[in-house]
């Protein structure tokens, strides 16, 4: 496993939060436990299975709701 923090740009409503909770939890290799969305600071945290999905994947779903990623770090669970 791996754990991901993403930064996005600033969210602007509570909203956005479950939205990309919702669509991060719902990709296959995610650990669904570990998915927290940071409202103030605008981080994703989520652990992952590195064989079966890309800090890319979970990127893309997040840009895919119309959120854009500034940066991601990835490091050993």
């Amino acid at each position: 496993m791996y754990k991901a923090t993403i930064t996005l740009e600033a969210l602007s409503c509570p909203s956005c939060l479950q939205k990309i909770e919702s669509a991060v939890k719902g990709l296959n290799g995610i650990d669904q436990n570990s998915v927290k969305v940071l409202f103030n600071s605008s981080k994703v945290k989520a652990d992952f299975d590195e064989s079966s999905l890309t800090i890319e994947a979970i990127e893309k779903a997040i840009e895919d709701l119309g959120y854009s990623v500034i940066k991601s770090k990835v490091k050993a669970a």
